[in-house]
C-alpha cells in the first residue's frame, strides 16, 4: 500500500503531499521535513530507495489505523527529475521498482498534459496535478498506470489548464521536466 506521495521542490518546498494513511498534523509536518532532509543529501550514484527512519515509522504506526504488520509504512522511494523530487511512502508489499515506474508514468503523464511541465505549472495547476494523481492512485491503492489512459482521464474531467500563447519557460530561464531532461537519478 501506498501511504503517502510527496513533491518537493530543491530548496525542500513541498509542491505536492498526498496521505493514504492518517496521520496527525504534527507528523506529517516532521515526516515531509525528515524524508526530503534524507534524500537531498543522498548522493547522485546512490540508489534510490531508503528505509523509512525508525524515529517516524514508529511514529506513524503509533497513529495508524491499521494494526497489520505489513500496513506498516517502510520503504521511501524516490526519483529527481530537473528540480523536483518525487517521494512515494510505502509500506514493504509493494514493490521499489513499480514505484519506481509510477513514479515515471505520473511525470510522463504530466508533462503531456502540462506540454513540457515545470514546477510553476505544478504550483498554479495543483488541479491537474491532484486529478492526475487521482486516476494513478485511489485509497493509497495502484489503479492505473497505462500513460495514454491516465492522460486520458484528466483530459475527460476539464482538468487540464494551458499555458496562454505558448509561454513555455524554458525560453525565460525555467527548466521543463521533459524533452531531454529526463536524466533522473
Amino acid at each position: 500500500m501506498i501511504n503517502a506521495v510527496l513533491v518537493f521542490n530543491n530548496n525542500g518546498q513541498p509542491r505536492l503531499t498526498k496521505f493514504y494513511t492518517h496521520l496527525d498534523t504534527s507528523t506529517q509536518q516532521r515526516l515531509i521535513s525528515e524524508i526530503f532532509t534524507l534524500v537531498a543529501n543522498r548522493p547522485s550514484s546512490s540508489c534510490n530507495f531508503l528505509p523509512l527512519p525508525p524515529l517516524l515509522a514508529s511514529a506513524s504506526t503509533s497513529t495508524s489505523v491499521s494494526s497489520s504488520p505489513s500496513d506498516t509504512p517502510s520503504l521511501i522511494t524516490y526519483r529527481h527529475y530537473a528540480t523536483l523530487y518525487f517521494i512515494v511512502i510505502s509500506t514493504s508489499t509493494e514493490s521499489p521498482l513499480a514505484l519506481l515506474d509510477l513514479i515515471q508514468v505520473f511525470v510522463e503523464a504530466l508533462d503531456r498534459l502540462f506540454e513540457n511541465v515545470c514546477e510553476l505549472d505544478l504550483i498554479f495547476n495543483y488541479e491537474t496535478l491532484h486529478a492526475t494523481l487521482g486516476e494513478m492512485i485511489v485509497g493509497g491503492v495502484v489503479v492505473e498506470t497505462g500513460l495514454d489512459k491516465v492522460v486520458d482521464g484528466v483530459k475527460s474531467q476539464g482538468r487540464v489548464a494551458k499555458r496562454p500563447g505558448g509561454e513555455g519557460l524554458r525560453g525565460v530561464g525555467g527548466a521543463g521536466l521533459g524533452a531531454g531532461v529526463w536524466a533522473g537519478r
